[in-house]
């Protein structure tokens, strides 16, 4: 069952991002896909309760201890974190968002779990500084998917050109990610989103989508767009799962060609195993504004994933000060 939101392609695209996240969160990291099926066939796949016993004697990484099922990852966080702030703002505001990242994630901050090395970072530069200092790019030189995390909320408010939404896009990027590969995903994906969102379909936004890119990202992806059905798994292999917007954008491009629905390319994006979250980020937002898209509410988000998310009232609240629901 799903929810009215299944006709509204920007909220659709914003919870898709969350929910995706919050999703995957349980089994992310664990680099084993026999074990992640035999996780899949006991227990499910997605909302589970992370348990380090998941991941022992293969290969992975548990970084979730201290979570409970429906928490975000870090990547959950920052997308809900730009939320809040263009919520608050109205616009965004750099100098602004680098203060509440700063309050969030570091010392002292309201996030509790796993930083990644862009993350921790970055904060090392904007720790010592007064908010008038901070520069306009403090970032790091990192390909991973931190860099995409913060991008749904700003294509769904940044409606209008390609032109400015991707200047915005990249002045967002090397907030965290001062690398050009991170930027060229961040406007391939940015672009995607943004012609879904506009009621292009997603495989015509894929491939029109292209020269957003540069040639590397175009090559790989192109070769990913080329499988001619479904198998996440020979793709990840090929492409590679970990952390690197090089590895993951192939991989969730595939997914979104030939899901035929929003659980199924989450559920998809989990049994590829790796960085299951930091992929689902861009991948849940498109493939929910696709669903949305379509006015089919059995290929949107499903209603019992939606109120699995810890922090769906946050996000809903900021969603109507948007007025992204009109």
């Amino acid at each position: 069952m799903n929810t009215g939101i299944s006709t509204n392609p920007r909220v659709a695209a914003i919870l898709g991002a969350l929910i995706a996240d919050s999703a995957s969160l349980g089994l992310h990291w664990l680099y084993n896909p026999e074990r992640i099926a035999q996780i899949a066939q006991a227990r499910g796949l997605v909302f589970l309760q992370p348990d380090a016993n998941d991941y022992a004697g293969v290969s992975g990484y548990f970084a979730h201890g201290g979570k409970t099922a429906g928490d975000a990852s870090a990547y959950g966080e920052l997308c809900l974190l730009m939320l809040k702030h263009l919520a608050q703002h109205g616009e965004f505001d750099r100098i602004a968002y680098q203060t509440e990242y700063r309050n969030h994630f570091g010392p002292g901050g309201a996030y509790a779990g796993y930083i990644d090395s862009p993350t921790r970072l970055t904060l090392q530069k904007l720790l010592p500084l007064n908010p008038e200092q901070f520069p306009e790019i403090s970032g790091v030189d990192d390909d991973q998917f931190a860099a995409l995390a913060a991008l749904p909320a700003a294509i769904v408010v940044y409606q209008g050109s390609v032109e400015m939404l991707q200047d915005k896009l990249e002045q967002i990027v090397r907030l965290t990610n001062d690398n050009a590969t991170a930027v060229a995903a961040a406007r391939y994906l940015g672009s995607v989103l943004m012609a879904v969102c506009q009621g292009e379909s997603v495989q015509s936004a894929l491939s029109r989508c292209l020269s957003q890119a540069d040639q590397p990202l175009q090559e790989q992806v192109a070769d990913a767009l080329q499988v001619g059905s479904l198998d996440t798994l020979a793709v990840a292999k090929r492409f590679g799962s970990a952390c690197h917007v090089l590895q993951g954008v192939p991989v969730i491009a595939h997914i979104l060609q030939h899901a035929g629905d929003y659980a199924t390319a989450i559920e998809e994006n989990i049994r590829a195993g790796g960085d299951s979250c930091g992929r689902s980020i861009m991948l849940g937002a498109i493939a929910a504004a696709g669903a949305a898209q379509q006015g089919n509410p059995a290929k949107g988000i499903p209603l019992q994933w939606i109120a699995r998310y810890r922090k769906l009232t946050a996000a809903a609240d900021a969603c109507a000060t948007l007025s992204l629901y009109g």
